[in-house]
């Protein structure tokens, strides 16, 4: 078998792994340690990101033709590629929280949602709370004003200020309705 033949299952494997994904991003894993290396691979794997070490030539070859081709001017020296295809921000910040505290790696590019962005954009993105974190957020803005209200009539409540508004309403409301009764009254004594 030829060495273009043995490589081609690897190059498919990386572009269905890039296929549909929502962020992939390019880093120099130089310099890790082991430990740190695992706790990284363990971060993404609990995200739902793939992570993984592939050859460059590799990896051009599944961007070729691809939106992720810009990434291939970035495929220098060692690299690893994180991609997600649930959470588009998931890869730059995990990877951005981790280079903080592992300076070795450095963020190279990436794709997110078909913009390319450089490291500087990457670290920008990272930042960008999670889909779970923005749902939390507007739940509570919306949920917020619902339970002011609700606090200030169980206020009037305790008070007995809505007591003394529903005993001023209820004859109010019993005035119109006898007033229609009457002309339902009038009405077969006209026939």
């Amino acid at each position: 078998m030829a060495k273009v033949e043995l490589k081609q299952p690897i190059v498919q494997e990386i572009a269905d792994c890039v296929n549909g994904a929502q962020s992939v991003v390019i880093v120099d894993y130089r310099g890790l340690t082991v430990a740190e290396d695992t706790e990284l691979r363990k971060q993404m794997r609990e995200a739902g990101v793939t992570y993984k070490v592939y050859k460059n030539t590799l990896m051009n070859f599944a961007f070729k033709d691809t939106e992720f081709a810009p990434l291939s001017d970035y495929l220098e020296g060692p690299n690893a590629i994180a991609i997600s295809k649930d959470d588009a921000t998931a890869p730059a910040r995990i990877l951005a929280k981790f280079a903080k505290t592992a300076p070795a790696l450095e963020l190279k590019a990436g794709i997110v949602e078909g913009s390319f962005y450089d490291s500087e954009g990457i670290k920008a993105i990272s930042n960008i709370p999670s889909r779970e974190e923005l749902l939390s957020k507007l739940l509570g803005s919306i949920q917020s004003p619902i339970a002011n209200f609700a606090r200030v009539m169980q206020q009037l409540a305790d008070k007995g200020g809505a007591a003394d508004a529903a005993v001023e309403a209820a004859p109010a409301e019993e005035a119109p309705a006898a007033e229609a009764e009457a002309p339902a009254e009038e009405a077969p004594a006209a026939e």
